[in-house]
């Protein structure tokens, strides 16, 4: 059974930093796709990054702002959030997907097998 534990989480302030851990239990780790997703209340969860190998892939919204990485020997993926918007405020989620192979997939949250509790990040104006 896969585990996926966030951390990283908080209240910050408009242009401020944050970086989210995931940490993953139970299976090999390096060899699958890695997402980050978040859900804001009353909307959809919506895709931010994901890695696949060497492969990364940024929602737009994120683009220059947040940095995707992992450490395979620790079995965690990062996600490193600079200049946050209140816009950015939302749960946020890491998923494993077990059958995710390309770039185009890894925005596609159905086709991720695992998921985290989440972690709540809040940017004031």
């Amino acid at each position: 059974q896969v585990q996926l534990v966030e951390s990283g989480g908080g209240l910050v302030q408009t242009g401020g930093s944050l970086r989210l851990s995931c940490a993953a239990s139970g299976r090999t780790f390096s060899t699958y796709a890695m997402g980050w997703f978040r859900q804001a209340p009353g909307k959809e969860r919506q895709f931010v990054s994901a890695i696949i190998g060497s492969t990364i892939r940024y929602a737009d919204s994120v683009k220059g702002r947040f940095a995707i990485s992992r450490d395979n020997a620790k079995n965690t993926v990062y996600l490193q959030m600079n200049s946050l918007k209140p816009e950015d405020t939302a749960v946020y989620y890491c998923a494993l997907g077990v059958r995710i192979r390309s770039y185009l997939d890894a925005a596609s949250n159905h086709l991720y097998d695992y998921w985290g509790q989440g972690t709540q990040v809040t940017v004031s104006s």
